[in-house]
């Protein structure tokens, strides 16, 4: 996907806005050994970015990354949000905690697809947070001397390193550390309270429809893998478009679908070349909370894993009560009891 990027630059802002906000990244900054270093992270791309303190003007164009801010109690740090927190469910829960996104008041630069290097820049952060894959928009920011912190996640390890870097950012390493064991332990408990030789075999389905699932390479496998079952997906691509003659083939116990606001588990079980499927003669088909409550690449992935051990092994639950579940899991991470989406 070709990403588009807004690069305003008048003169007055290129003389004037070359600033480090006390701050070195990797290429085109001051020597490390000209100040004093006291805080040093190496982000998804590889490179190190070194603080004399810690990062106080922050802009976060990642929701995942947002996300995991909120958990540490860092929102006074944020001067700009993603665009898509705006929008939908998202705006929902995220105007609960922070008052200025309610106001729709924070400023929001950017997205996966687009950013403002206009708008970054005049914002003066300390430090931005964004896709590694955004590679044009980085450079520019980092001509301007502003560091860039790089994501790019692709297993549980990376929502946890990730979390673990803005503990060292943030100078609140003993929350980052407290939130990453608890969720291991709670993924650990998991997986082992739903061991069994003979796993219920899971076909996961993303949101643009049936065809859209993924294979050994990916968080879905991990998040399977923890909830005691076993994705029937055998292809090695992360995320792969595979034929219907070829899901029923695989004939999954189970289905789980991520969050579609246009297809409901319903729409599965009525499609008449769906009727042979052991998932859909057995009406075993689950469609995911939004995304706010279960995203794979944050700390939150610890619910869908209960959640969908609890579809795959009702005997085992007893009376699994998911909206408790959740409030007790948003308590933990985010210091406070949420609304729900109804």
């Amino acid at each position: 996907m070709r990403l588009l990027f807004k690069i305003v630059l008048p003169g007055c802002i290129l003389l004037l806005i070359l600033f480090t906000a006390g701050c070195t990244g990797s290429a085109g900054q001051p020597n490390a050994e000209e100040k004093t270093v006291t805080i040093r992270v190496t982000d998804f791309m590889g490179n190190v970015l070194r603080f004399e303190k810690s990062p106080e003007r922050v802009v976060c164009l990642i929701e995942s990354a947002l996300s995991g801010i909120y958990m540490l109690g860092m929102k006074e740090r944020l001067v700009a949000i993603p665009g898509d927190v705006y929008r939908g469910k998202t705006f929902f829960y995220y105007s609960q905690l922070d008052e200025r996104i309610a106001g729709k008041s924070l400023p929001s630069p950017g997205n996966w697809d687009f950013i403002s290097i206009e708008q970054v820049v005049g914002l003066k952060p300390d430090l931005v947070i964004m896709w590694s894959s955004q590679t044009e928009a980085i450079t520019n920011l980092q001509q301007f001397g502003i560091p860039v912190y790089g994501v790019m996640m692709q297993d549980f390890d990376d929502v946890f390193k990730e979390i673990d870097d803005f503990g060292k950012l943030f100078d609140c390493k003993q929350r980052a550390d407290s939130l990453i064991a608890f969720t291991r332990s709670n993924l650990e408990r998991t997986k082992t309270e739903n061991n069994f030789k003979n796993p219920v075999p899971v076909y996961f389905m993303w949101a643009q429809g049936i065809n859209e699932t993924s294979g050994k390479n990916s968080t879905v496998e991990e998040l399977l893998n923890y909830a005691g079952t076993r994705n029937v997906c055998d292809l090695d691509q992360e995320h792969v478009t595979i034929s219907l003659e070829k899901l029923i083939e695989w004939n999954p116990e189970m289905i789980v679908m991520w969050y579609n606001e246009k297809l409901d588990p319903a729409d599965i079980l009525e499609n008449p070349v769906l009727q042979g499927l052991n998932a859909v003669k057995s009406k075993r088909v689950y469609e995911l909370p939004v995304v706010f409550t279960c995203d794979f690449w944050t700390l939150k992935m610890q619910y869908p894993v209960t959640l969908i051990a609890a579809w795959a092994y009702p005997e085992k639950s007893g009376q699994f009560e998911s909206d408790r579940e959740m409030q007790e899991l948003y308590r933990f991470l985010y210091g406070k009891e949420m609304r729900l989406v109804e």
